[in-house]
């Protein structure tokens, strides 16, 4: 699978989570569009199929993400 560099990556993450953080879901068309745009993207730039497992997928390609997924550890 080709992985996307991680500067594309943290600029997707930085534009999906700025857009969720206004509320965007509930904005314009144009908005709506945009945030599915860039779920997809993610999607597609993580080899995922949805946009839940794709933000947790991006965020361990950036650099300095943990090696081991610690949502699997017990505390």
């Amino acid at each position: 699978m080709l992985m996307a560099h991680p500067a594309v990556l943290r600029n997707l993450l930085e534009e999906y989570d700025t857009l969720r953080i206004l509320h965007a879901e509930n904005g314009s068309p144009e908005v709506q569009q945009r945030m599915d745009d860039l779920a997809y993207t993610l999607c597609v730039s993580t080899g995922t199929r949805d946009i839940d497992s794709a933000l947790v997928a991006a965020r361990h390609q950036l650099p300095g993400a943990r090696p081991e997924n610690d949502s699997l550890l017990t505390a």
